[in-house]
């Protein structure tokens, strides 16, 4: 897996426009061969730059997407917007931790285990109280 760094300083007052087209471009990239995700950053300290966080499964798959019909046509919406050129760095992933959409569900089925546990413990006490309990 790879991620690619990207680093741009946006014309002044191109920001709205910039991120729109780049809107445009994160959802052409959907569902395509080889892309993970990708993030959009302001910086903190800095209205006029963004930092684009790309993750594919290789290189060969972010080389691929940029022969796109729909990537060649953002590129040359952004490019007009840029007020210098990109500076770009590719890092090999050594290691990918995110939360998921499916913590949260765990996290229940985990509550409602114990619980079922629990409550069948309790039973099974009361009934071994009761004579009823086998064994």
């Amino acid at each position: 897996m790879m991620t690619i760094v990207t680093h741009v300083t946006l014309k002044e007052g191109s920001e709205p426009e910039w991120d729109a087209a780049m809107r445009t471009r994160l959802a052409a990239v959907r569902g395509r061969a080889g892309w993970i995700g990708t993030q959009l950053l302001i910086p903190s300290d800095g209205i006029h730059r963004r930092i684009i966080i790309g993750t594919w499964q290789t290189r060969a798959d972010w080389v691929a997407w940029h022969n796109d019909p729909a990537f060649v046509e953002t590129h040359a919406r952004l490019d007009g917007l840029e007020a210098a050129p990109r500076q770009e760095w590719w890092h090999e992933v050594l290691l990918d931790v995110r939360a998921s959409e499916l913590d949260g569900l765990r996290g229940a089925v985990d509550t409602a285990r114990d619980r079922l546990a629990s409550a069948l413990m309790a039973t099974a006490d009361w009934l071994r109280g009761t004579g009823r309990g086998g064994a």
